[in-house]
């Protein structure tokens, strides 16, 4: 079973790390996509809001599916239809092509999304540690490749096809195979998973209960996009920096996110979730401060360095305490797929606020104080962090550990 586990581990990451790579890919190139099919700007902004719009679509449904499938099919299945929706955004010519194309990119990665976390937080289940963090680490290691290989084909003016062709021959292959080492929770048995709470609608685990990690995720999420939307203006128009200089706080950014991520599960084991979230958003809410007051450029680097550090962790241990309160209430499998996949909703809804939010606010009143708002919306997260439990190695709210069995066979029937 240990053996099924590390596969299972080791396929896991590498579908969030091609995730990674696939998303970067589309945002990145968004000056191109337009070009390309001719999408004005005042169009632009209803494309771009779809995305998020019908990724939180296909979260909800992806609710519904996991009681009568299993996560490791919807995942199995649905990063395909990423990964070549993305092809088809690049290979397209007309703007009803891309519409659809992005249309399913949408549903798909809201799909994609919620099976990806499911699959993880029933895995940190199984290992009966922090693991979380470990798998969106990787999902930062494939955007910042994906953001490199983006900038390698706007510098060398390839079409868009040819940057996003190479990419889906090799990581479509490779994630269907990995896909065939996913581990479920229920022993990878749908019934089983119904049975044990998926059945109704998620063991009674309902908006109220997960309200607070509801607010935490979409306040990290208003963090994030702030930092990747706003941070290069913010750099150059604010505090006076050349043009090649306002494009180093957000690859600052993404570095850190990756190095945070990839330490912080050491962190939860050691000092525990609560602690760890408390302080990312103590450090991520001094990086607004810090960008919101700095005098020049690289005092305000530094604030964006910062916010990398400090929100990093809220996202990936969001989802872990879902899948603890769902354990709380006694449901199996199904219960905590079901939390995840409510929970991952609020992630677009963080994604679609918070740009706009800062924009208004800039606008209306300075850029400086538009930072002061996902300031004060991160440090609330203080006031919500015991609910992401107690102690790293007691997940379940102090019930007994699952055994390794409970979690069970690899999707391919291992």
């Amino acid at each position: 079973m240990t053996d099924v586990l590390r596969r299972g581990r080791a396929s896991l990451a590498f579908g969030f790390f091609a995730q990674g790579v696939a998303f970067a890919l589309l945002v990145t190139r968004i000056p191109a996509i337009q070009d390309r099919y001719g999408v004005s700007d005042a169009l632009l902004p209803v494309f771009l809001a779809a995305v998020p719009i019908l990724a939180g679509v296909g979260s909800v449904v992806s609710e519904r599916l996991v009681r009568r499938v299993r996560p490791s099919r919807l995942l199995r299945w649905s990063q395909p239809v990423v990964l070549l929706a993305l092809l088809g955004v690049g290979a397209g010519d007309r703007m009803a092509v891309l519409a659809v194309a992005l249309a399913v990119f949408g549903l798909a990665v809201g799909a994609l999304d919620a099976s990806m976390n499911m699959l993880g937080v029933s895995l940190q289940r199984a290992y009966g540690r922090s693991i979380m963090l470990g798998f969106h680490a990787t999902y930062s290691l494939g955007g910042i490749l994906g953001a490199s290989l983006a900038w390698a084909g706007a510098h060398w003016d390839l079409a868009l096809w040819v940057s996003y062709l190479p990419v889906v021959v090799v990581l479509l292959p490779a994630a269907l195979v990995g896909s065939r080492w996913y581990v479920d929770g229920g022993g990878g048995d749908p019934g089983k998973s119904a049975e044990q709470g998926g059945g109704r609608a998620g063991g009674g685990v309902g908006f109220k209960v997960l309200l607070p990690l509801c607010l935490v995720m979409t306040f990290a999420y208003i963090g994030d996009s702030t930092v990747s939307n706003w941070s290069a203006k913010y750099l150059q128009d604010v505090l006076g920096s050349s043009e090649q200089l306002a494009t180093v706080p957000y690859n600052v950014y993404m570095v850190t996110t990756l190095v945070g991520r990839a330490v912080g599960d050491f962190g939860v084991r050691r000092f525990g979730a609560v602690a760890v979230v408390r302080g990312g958003a103590v450090v991520a809410a001094g990086g607004f401060a810090v960008v919101a007051s700095a005098p020049g450029a690289w005092v305000g680097m530094l604030g964006f360095t910062l916010l990398g550090v400090g929100l990093c962790v809220l996202v990936p241990q969001t989802f872990a305490a879902a899948g603890r309160l769902a354990a709380e209430r006694g449901g199996g499998p199904g219960a905590s797929d079901a939390a995840v996949a409510r929970l991952n909703i609020f992630n677009y809804v963080g994604f679609l606020i918070g740009s706009p939010l800062v924009g208004a606010l800039g606008d209306a009143w300075s850029y400086r104080g538009a930072m002061l708002v996902p300031m004060v919306l991160v440090l609330v997260t203080v006031v919500y962090a015991r609910s992401f439990g107690e102690r790293p190695d007691r997940y379940g709210g102090g019930h007994e550990r699952p055994r390794t069995a409970d979690v069970g066979r690899g999707s391919n029937g291992l």
